[in-house]
């Protein structure tokens, strides 16, 4: 080999060596300055993080498990630690100066317990309400049927998967109960044509947000049709409801016991069943359809159940702020079923999936004040163990 060209050789290997060090160089130094900056961000991040407690309600239980919903939560600057329990217990839970950052009960009713009981001790609250569900029934086509030839129940929807959806005259359907009808008295009742009685199963009034809900409707049809606002009412009220429950036998504790018979065992143990409408709406969308001899009806009128949170502290009113307005988490609440301050989405994830709600619901009332809802669980709590 030349010389000159074994000269020229070894200047391109020194080159090439020389090169591809000062290119590693770099890049080390390039991948150590974005270490450092992740390092200076998660460290910002973390000293920038606002640790809350709270106590919540079982049906916001798989929300807050989501992890979606942890990654905003932490990408907002919040980590929520939540323990769940019975919504009416939490008003136990406030005790001055060791009260969680917040409570998410269910129900508006346990969230003015929960206030009250917070001014009592010196707390200062603030009360939002991200999202909200309406009480319905839980039925099969047969019992729809059946309802509507005896003018209890009428078709709400417009056909199609529609068809589905049925409104119940509250006041004829807690009569027929009261009056302690069977379905085989009913007029055309081949469909279920056997002796049990006419009832809503619930859960347990003692212990359950949907059963009280459901104490506040009957309650409400009993009395004409007007909210009860005094407690000799109540008591009178109350005593009737309360064979209602008794004669329905045992009672889950939690709403998901009630609904998980009505999906797991169906028509036979479970005619109709008072739940959440994100229940069935939720349970629709994880499984991307939905049985088609179930129905969905509506009690004229209903309740919403509006998921409430109540601030403790100060630190956790931009936290409900952003459950409330945050466009993504709105979103993700809409798939566990629960309708939000955006118009239609539930209605729209609802009939992908073949299900179809009332996109609008307009005969509703409120519950009576706690007093008396907590008179009337007294008075039934003591029937009950009679």
């Amino acid at each position: 080999m030349n010389k000159n060209v074994k000269n020229a050789l070894i200047t391109v290997a020194l080159l090439t060596a020389l090169g591809g060090g000062l290119f590693y160089s770099t890049f080390d130094r390039k991948q150590e300055a974005t270490s450092r900056t992740a390092i200076a961000d998660e460290t910002r991040r973390a000293a920038q993080m606002v640790e809350l407690s709270g106590l919540i309600a079982l049906d916001v239980e798989p929300f807050f498990k989501d992890e979606r919903v942890i990654k905003l939560l932490r990408e907002n600057n919040f980590r929520a630690n939540v323990i769940r329990i019975g919504s009416r217990e939490m008003a136990a839970r406030v005790v001055k100066d060791t009260a969680p950052d917040f409570f998410m009960p269910s129900g508006v009713v346990a969230g003015n317990q929960i206030s009250e009981a917070a001014k009592k001790t010196g707390y200062t609250t603030a009360s939002y309400s991200p999202y909200y569900t309406p009480m319905v029934i839980a039925s099969w086509m047969p019992i729809a049927k059946i309802l509507a030839a005896n003018k209890i129940a009428t078709t709400a929807g417009e056909g199609g998967a529609k068809d589905n959806i049925y409104d119940v005259d509250l006041v004829a359907l807690t009569n027929a109960m009261l009056a302690k009808k069977r379905w085989r008295d009913f007029a055309q009742s081949q469909g279920y044509d056997v002796s049990r009685s006419v009832l809503v199963s619930t859960t347990d009034v003692r212990k359950s947000n949907s059963a009280a809900m459901y104490l506040a409707l009957t309650s409400y049809a009993i009395n004409g049709s007007e909210v009860i606002s005094n407690m000799e009412g109540a008591r009178k009220i109350a005593l009737q409801v309360a064979d209602l429950y008794k004669r329905q036998g045992y009672q889950e504790s939690y709403v998901n016991g009630n609904f998980d018979d009505y999906v797991g065992i169906g028509m036979g143990k479970t005619p109709l069943a008072f739940i959440y409408e994100n229940q069935i709406v939720s349970y629709a969308i994880g499984r991307k359809a939905i049985d088609k001899e179930m129905v969905l009806m509506y009690p004229k009128p209903t309740i919403f159940n509006k998921v409430v949170v109540v601030t403790m502290r100060e630190k956790a009113k931009p936290f409900a702020e952003l459950l409330s307005n945050n466009a993504q988490l709105q979103a993700i609440a809409t798939e566990y079923g629960f309708r939000t301050n955006a118009a239609g989405a539930l209605s729209t994830a609802a009939n992908k999936v073949g299900l179809a709600i009332k996109p609008r619901i307009v005969d509703v009332i409120d519950p009576p004040s706690y007093e008396i809802m907590a008179e009337m669980i007294d008075v039934i709590t003591k029937e009950m163990k009679n």
